[in-house]
């Protein structure tokens, strides 16, 4: 087992578990999920992380908003971000090209190929 630790923050529980499913067995990474930013905010702040997988539509609070927040916090702004969005329009991913984020994976996403995109995203192929 690896000994990257990644931490999914999504609202779509069924989702998060395919996703939690994905890395573990395929990635090797030890994988926690929270289902809201809140949620998501709070295990940040108390565990240690390789990268957040964040969705960017959610109730409450939105990913971005999210993002704001990890950025903005001593303990979790040197945490790579990666962003799960279902928007991919140009103006979209232009936003999102803005922001200090490691990537943007588009829903939906094919399961097998996705910890070899987390890792291609982060640099993690060895």
């Amino acid at each position: 087992m690896s000994d990257k630790r990644i931490l999914v923050i999504d609202d779509e529980i069924n989702l998060c578990t395919v996703i939690q499913a994905c890395l573990e067995n395929l990635g090797g990474w030890e994988t926690l999920t929270a289902f809201s930013g809140k949620e998501g905010l709070a295990i940040a702040q108390t565990q240690r992380f390789d990268a957040i997988l964040l969705d960017v539509m959610m109730p409450d609070m939105d990913g971005i908003t999210v993002l704001g927040e990890l950025q903005n916090n001593t303990a979790t702004q040197a945490i790579p971000v990666i962003l799960f969005t279902a928007k991919v329009q140009s103006s979209d991913l232009a936003q999102f090209a803005k922001l200090d984020v490691a990537g943007v994976i588009a829903k939906p996403f094919d399961p097998l190929t996705l910890a070899d995109r987390v890792a291609s995203t982060l640099g993690w192929l060895s």
